[in-house]
């Protein structure tokens, strides 16, 4: 007859600090394990690894870090799969600093290296501040236009 061992397996989860399920018992120690009265015992019993403790169960990160790759590389970003709007997913106030920090870099060095002029950077400092210009080609491009640039 199969003794039932409940009592034994709630003392020792409380003395191996972990839930019932997580309490492993020998099967060809049943016996002793059966005579085991007291939480004495039990640490006894433990001692000699009769009574052991499961490994705690995690969720593998593998399929995760799969899609995770696939993303990075652009992957997986279709209309199917955006739950916010453009502007949510890449804010204007994003959009326009990018743009506004290349500009103004580009002004910066074109006057740093001496293709224009203090006052040339001036104007059209302000004009990338107005939104004069879509984007760091547009300003060129406009700036060959205009003859501004000197050695081009």
């Amino acid at each position: 007859m199969m003794a039932t061992l409940s009592p034994q397996r709630r003392m020792a989860a409380s003395i191996l600090k972990a839930g019932t399920s997580r309490v492993w018992m020998d099967t060809k120690s049943i016996e002793d394990i059966a005579e085991a009265v007291t939480r004495d015992d039990i640490r006894k019993l433990i001692k000699r690894n009769v009574i052991q403790k499961k490994a705690k169960k995690g969720n593998s990160r593998g399929r995760f870090k799969v899609v995770k790759a696939q993303r990075n590389k652009g992957r997986r970003k279709g209309q199917g799969s955006r739950k916010g709007t453009k502007n949510a997913r890449d804010p204007r106030k994003r959009r326009w600093i990018r743009g506004i920090r290349a500009m103004r870099n580009a002004l910066k060095e074109m006057k740093d290296s001496g293709k224009i002029t203090r006052s040339d950077y001036r104007v059209f400092y302000k004009k990338i501040k107005g939104g004069a210009f879509r984007s760091k080609n547009a300003l060129l491009l406009h700036m060959r236009e205009e003859g501004v640039l000197k050695g081009e």
